[in-house]
């Protein structure tokens, strides 16, 4: 697995080891919810930032990406609003996570709890061209649902 090296500074509220992969082959680093103790009773719609007591300086060309843990999204319906949350390259400040309830519960978070998985991603930015035509293709200007169910 290829590795590239991303600083991190940890905010004076945070508690615990730095992040880590769990195995060999994870996409994706877990980071825990830094609540100071205290306890986030998200309900059911409702939705929260959580902070995660870290900052990073992501290489040019990179980004972070924040995505739910499979395991309460699953079982409570927890998941990231903006799935896949955007860290950009040149964002220094603390990384924040924004859950949602979407399952039919309250949803209990406490300090320490995982709260969202980490992956770096590269990053292209588009050059723009400005044409009066683009080439057709099969599906052309079709929208929503235009290609069918199966």
């Amino acid at each position: 697995m290829q590795k590239l090296n991303v600083k991190i500074k940890k905010w004076q509220h945070y508690k615990g080891e730095l992040p880590q992969y769990q195995s060999a082959g994870a996409s994706g680093f877990d980071v825990r919810a830094q609540l100071g103790g205290e306890t986030i009773i998200l309900k059911k719609g409702e939705r929260a930032m959580v902070p995660t007591g870290l900052s990073f300086e992501i290489p040019f060309g990179f980004e972070i990406q924040a995505r739910p843990r499979s395991g309460w999204a699953a079982k409570q319906g927890l998941t990231v609003l903006n799935t896949p949350g955007t860290i950009d390259a040149d964002y220094r400040g603390e990384v924040k996570i924004i859950l949602v309830n979407l399952g039919q519960e309250d949803v209990l978070i406490q300090d320490q709890d995982r709260c969202a998985q980490l992956v770096l991603a590269p990053v292209l930015q588009a050059q723009f061209e400005l044409v009066s035509d683009l080439s057709d293709s099969e599906r052309g200007a079709g929208g929503f649902g235009s290609t069918g169910r199966a």
